[in-house]
């Protein structure tokens, strides 16, 4: 079922439909197959997804489902950090060193703070609209930031946005530096298959939760390249562990080398 959503800016007013996310309860095969061919493995999934973006066209391949939802988690808070930069071009030196800390760290907090400071289901739609999102709504009834909806080709779409300067503005070296030194338990992703020279330049932000209500772990993972962006996400049942969401963004960003580092 699909449900229209209205949004007035300025004297524009933007309208468009928004999908729900549904738990699979049936395992999917472990190759997710491209549109161009190209196909990454994901060995016992529920559900996986990825596409990629070519930052100089905005031309997107990927996986046959990358129009399919998935949640965020702490992904969107790449987002997040935007969204209040944009519209607050001079922030105080306290504000910023909470941005960092909540891109660096995932600090969940942070981000329930500037969530709410930035107006919760309201910036998400910012981004839908700014960002041109199509597969994308801000969850299902208490529009936490957790848990924002998106594909993995909006995933990369965010990527664009997030790199050109629509998402952040005058802010953007700024927060992409921060996202270049993720640390800590969100430093996994598709970089960790890069040449160690290429991964320091890419910027990075995962969302990961055991979800109780569905018995799956949920991944997220957004990576940011000098002349791409790559969205995966993975649902895979809880009791293969947490590790195995980090090898399976690796593993992507693996299968996916010549595409992301040609020459490697």
């Amino acid at each position: 079922m699909s449900a229209l959503i209205l949004i007035a800016t300025g004297s524009m007013l933007i309208v468009f439909s928004r999908g729900h996310l549904a738990a699979l309860e049936r395992p999917l095969p472990s190759r997710a197959p491209s549109r161009r061919g190209i196909s990454v493995r994901f060995a016992g999934v529920s559900f996986a997804s990825w596409a990629l973006a070519d930052r100089a066209t905005g031309s997107i391949i990927g996986a046959e489902n990358l129009a399919e939802p998935g949640d965020t988690m702490s992904m969107i808070k790449a987002w997040i950090a935007a969204d209040f930069l944009r519209r607050d071009p001079n922030p105080d030196e306290a504000d910023l060193e909470q941005l960092s800390v909540m891109i660096r760290d995932s600090d969940n907090d942070v981000a329930v703070d500037f969530h709410h400071r930035n107006g919760e289901k309201i910036s998400i739609d910012r981004m839908i609209f700014l960002c041109g999102l199509t597969d994308s709504h801000a969850g299902r009834v208490t529009y936490r930031w957790s848990d924002t909806v998106m594909s993995a080709r909006d995933v990369a779409r965010l990527g664009l946005c997030l790199a050109d300067g629509r998402a952040a503005g005058e802010w953007t070296d700024w927060l992409l530096g921060e996202m270049r030194l993720v640390r800590g338990d969100g430093d996994f992703g598709p970089r960790k298959a890069l040449p160690a020279a290429v991964a320091a330049k890419v910027a990075v932000k995962n969302g990961w939760f055991s979800r109780p209500e569905d018995g799956l772990w949920h991944f997220a993972c957004l990576a940011i390249g000098d002349s791409w962006t790559l969205g995966v996400l993975l649902r895979y049942p809880a009791e293969l562990g947490e590790e195995h969401g980090h090898e399976l963004c690796r593993a992507a960003g693996e299968q996916l080398l010549p595409l992301l580092s040609p020459g490697s």
